[in-house]
């Protein structure tokens, strides 16, 4: 989808921890707006997913652009610790708003269109667009900040998440989830219950979609790796200079990958589970091997690893039968945020290796998932 593409050129993306360093702000400070990102986005992501089905997914996407574009005019205005704690803040909420939102409503629209089977091609092709977008990005920021500093890159990214949320206005609009009789099942508390309970309730109580949820939350919390990417490759004898080099490799086999996806979707769960040990091993032996080489068999591994992630996402759309799509997806990925501390664990106790150990693990519960998945319960009369 196009919107995802646009809203990912902000150039103030691969510069803003250096905006933060440059004002005068430590590390430690800088992690700490991070946190503070992180959990905004935690906090957010479910009660998002449900304005998003209760009111307008269409006008969820709007707002979200709205208030990226605030956040990056707060930076850009008033520079200071501040500003900056507050800009992340407001952008938590923005990203909240499209996780699960920019799913449900690509999904909805090929069924609409009778074309719900070509979802994980087009989510596919989505995927690896925000990863392929990095590239003109870097070069888009690097012109900018030469040409006009840290304020000409502020107005400009503040100008494409303005033209993201005009872009969002063109979306067709679903109609919002009302309270009543969703799924096919009932949390218990009649037709005026909290639409957050029920949806949660549901992903918690059927379970085949309970392990769908768990495994895309388990298969995307495993894309924390990408943070480490940049120190794999220096450990592992990578000029410092190359590095940059290195991660954009890992990001258009990743895109490669996720391009793929559709192709994978095809595949008898045995085959894709295979992919995912495969992207383990190779990960292991990459850092067994530990050499400038092994980044090649690391960004195979990435690329792997994201085919099997956009059919997993795919199978939970399609096991999502009721009104709140965007909840149940963003249920997955309060999932994912969760999941990532176990990369984060596995780093600190063992490094990659450990790493590999935890995509090994996650396969049996994939091959239950992907069973579970492939066949769509029947949406309710």
């Amino acid at each position: 989808m196009g919107w995802t593409a646009l809203s990912g050129l902000a150039p103030y993306y691969p510069l803003y921890a250096l905006l933060f360093l440059d004002a005068g702000l430590s590390q430690a400070q800088v992690s700490g707006l991070f946190a503070l990102w992180s959990v905004t986005g935690f906090l957010a992501e479910v009660p998002a997913g449900v304005l998003a089905d209760r009111w307008s997914r269409r006008g969820a996407l709007v707002l979200a652009g709205v208030l990226e574009a605030a956040a990056f005019t707060l930076w850009t205005a008033v520079p200071s610790a501040g500003s900056f704690a507050v800009g992340f803040v407001v952008w938590g909420v923005a990203g909240a708003l499209v996780s699960g939102t920019v799913e449900a409503v690509l999904y909805d629209g090929l069924a609409a269109q009778g074309a719900s089977d070509a979802y994980a091609r087009v989510h596919g092709w989505t995927t690896a667009a925000e990863l392929l977008v990095q590239v003109p990005t870097a070069g888009l920021a690097t012109v900018l900040v030469t040409v006009g500093g840290y304020e000409l890159v502020g107005w400009a990214s503040v100008a494409v998440c303005l033209a993201a949320a005009v872009l969002a206005l063109r979306f067709p609009a679903a109609p919002p989830a009302r309270d009543g009789g969703d799924d096919g099942d009932d949390t218990g508390d009649g037709g005026g219950d909290v639409p957050l309970r029920r949806a949660v309730g549901l992903a918690l109580r059927r379970p085949g979609l309970r392990l769908v949820v768990v495994a895309v939350a388990v298969l995307g919390g495993l894309d924390a790796i990408e943070e480490y990417l940049p120190v794999m490759a220096g450990d592992w004898g990578v000029p410092a200079a190359t590095v940059p080099v290195v991660v954009l490799a890992a990001a258009l086999t990743g895109a490669a990958g996720a391009a793929l996806g559709g192709r994978a979707a095809r595949l008898p769960t045995p085959a894709l589970l295979g992919l995912l040990a495969a992207a383990a091993v190779l990960l292991a032996g990459a850092a067994v091997w530990a050499r400038p080489a092994a980044v090649g068999a690391l960004a195979l591994a990435y690329g792997l690893y994201l085919a099997v992630l956009v059919v997993a996402e795919a199978r939970l759309q399609e096991r999502i039968t009721g009104r709140y799509r965007a909840t149940l997806t963003s249920v997955a990925g309060l999932g994912v945020e969760l999941a990532s501390l176990l990369v984060f664990a596995a780093w600190a106790l063992g490094g990659a290796p450990a790493v590999a150990l935890v995509f090994l693990a996650a396969v049996p519960l994939v091959g239950r998932a992907m069973a579970a998945g492939s066949a769509r319960t029947p949406a309710s009369p």
